[in-house]
């Protein structure tokens, strides 16, 4: 059943239970459980086995000396959002997002206004999707409480900035990451017209989907766009003040039980996440730098950041700073002990999340989904079709597999072999189609990890995210499908982008008083 169709039964059926019963643990947990009989042949103990063996996986892994090791990446990730769900808590108790947000009702005075500092702060903090994610939701999630803006909302502001950002810059742990894959196929072909940098910086405008995604976010909070359940979250937001679905369980980040100070300040939420950017980033710098051999350039420190560890060293940095402006409050002492154990509490529902969805990448890398889905290209199609069915293929793959960079790995240098046996021309257009394609089917994945910490960092409910960025994700891939077209046929990126702006600023035309919320 490998590399064969049967490959999209457990990323299919999980996705599919998803929708229809909006509960995520028992889906994707079904997903594993029927991948791994595939995988098994249908023997029950080796399935529980197998399963048993992915998740020690996660945490300790087999090296070639036969010694175990401790997964870092992974454990990393998740000892991250305990310390940013203890950060959180932390900060609330000691009234620094109370205070934020009083400070920022006064400065921001317009939901517009806080819609567009969320999505400005989006887009500056590009460094790294999962920083990004949480980082712009723990800073904004004060100011959009305050002014009814829908979690639902808040967290599609973050993930359609997150990665359409990271993936056109290039100093960021995906922009060095595409920069290496783009270097070895420009190797491999024997491309010396131009380098890797130069490739990637000329693709920034082939990628139609991310500026899509990008225009889109500032016409929706520009002139008020809520589309399909984005309305219904909007309109109990405004109307009731609940900025969160009440009938749903607790969401990962959220402490409405926790005691706050009155004597917080602004600068109890601010000092701290700015030592977590600057622990963060400075520990990407210096893990990249120890990790790259010969001339140490910026780049190349991006190139070999290990992430998962900066982020955890600029998380107890942030601690640090939180603990002591927490102490100078000489609050009760049963207050800090409450404030970590709520944090690290607030951060379970995340954690399950990710575990059960990087369980069933797992399985479905195994089980051949991705390798399948990318075997589907065939070079004996009209050269001009190739941007858009690739980025299709690539939005497809990322959707069922949950990951816009195994999508990369392995979409890229396919997209590579086809433009080098047919037209080296088209080889720049379809391996930027591959990016936006990966980006848009990781956007409408639930079992991204950038999409489940988007809802994280926004406090929203997972499915309530998925489901209300769907329409726009989808409309921006439309959008972009007609670029990629014009690309293949005129290979003009100018064309191709002016058509898509423009078509963008048509349909904004159409939506802005379509399916919208009035704000009082």
């Amino acid at each position: 059943m490998e590399n064969t169709i049967y490959s999209l039964i457990p990323p299919l059926l999980a996705l599919l239970m998803v929708a229809f019963t909006r509960r995520v643990l028992l889906s994707l947990g079904t997903g594993i459980i029927v991948g791994a009989l595939m995988l098994q042949n249908f023997d029950i103990a080796a399935s529980g086995m197998k399963i048993f063996e992915i998740i020690r996986g996660l945490f300790i892994t087999e090296n070639d000396a036969g010694s175990w090791e401790v997964n870092t990446w992974n454990v990393f990730i998740l000892l991250f959002l305990l310390l940013l769900g203890m950060m959180t808590s932390l900060i609330a108790i000691a009234g620094g997002s109370r205070a934020f947000g009083e400070w920022a009702i006064k400065k921001v005075k317009t939901r517009v206004g806080a819609q567009m500092l969320t999505i400005v702060l989006g887009i500056i903090i590009f460094i790294d999707d999962y920083f990004n994610s949480l980082a712009v939701g723990n800073v904004s999630r004060p100011l959009t409480d305050r002014h009814r803006i829908s979690r639902a909302k808040l967290a599609y502001f973050i993930d359609s900035t997150a990665a359409p950002v990271c993936v056109i810059s290039p100093v960021s742990s995906w922009g060095a990451y595409i920069i290496g894959l783009i270097g070895s196929i420009l190797a491999t072909h024997s491309v010396t017209d131009y380098g890797a940098l130069e490739a990637f910086i000329t693709m920034i405008p082939m990628n139609i989907y991310a500026l899509s995604a990008l225009l889109l976010v500032f016409a929706t909070a520009l002139f008020n766009i809520n589309l399909f359940s984005m309305k219904t979250h909007e309109e109990r937001a405004i109307n009731e003040g609940q900025v969160l679905d009440p009938d749903k369980k607790a969401v990962p980040g959220e402490q409405s039980d926790l005691p706050e100070s009155d004597r917080g300040k602004v600068r109890d939420l601010i000092l701290p996440i700015i030592a977590l950017i600057i622990g963060t980033v400075a520990a990407m710098l210096y893990t990249g730098a120890q990790a790259t051999d010969g001339e140490v350039t910026l780049l190349k420190m991006f190139e070999n950041t290990d992430v998962a560890k900066s982020l955890v060293y600029g998380g107890l940095f942030g601690l640090a700073v939180t603990i002591v402006l927490f102490l100078g409050k000489r609050l009760p002492g049963k207050h800090f002990g409450l404030g970590v154990w709520k944090g690290i509490q607030s951060m379970l529902p995340a954690i399950y999340i990710l575990i059960f969805a990087w369980v069933i990448v797992a399985i479905i890398d195994e089980i051949g989904t991705g390798k399948y889905l990318a075997g589907i290209v065939d070079g004996n199609i009209n050269l001009a079709f190739l941007p858009v069915i690739l980025f299709l293929i690539a939005g497809v793959m990322a959707f069922a597999t949950g990951t816009s960079w195994g999508t990369f790995g392995v979409m890229l240098p396919i997209a590579g072999e086809i433009a080098a046996a047919t037209d080296i021309n088209y080889l720049l257009p379809v391996l930027a189609a591959v990016l936006a394609g990966s980006v848009f089917g990781d956007h409408c994945s639930p079992i991204s990890d950038t999409t489940i910490l988007s809802s994280t960092g926004a406090g929203s409910n997972h499915i309530d995210h998925v489901m209300t960025q769907l329409p726009y994700a989808v409309l921006a891939a439309v959008i972009s499908s007609v670029g990629f077209l014009i690309l293949g046929f005129t290979q003009s990126i100018l064309l191709s982008l002016l058509t898509s702006i423009a078509l963008m600023v048509v349909v904004v035309l159409v939506l802005r008083n379509w399916k919208s919320v009035k704000v009082n």
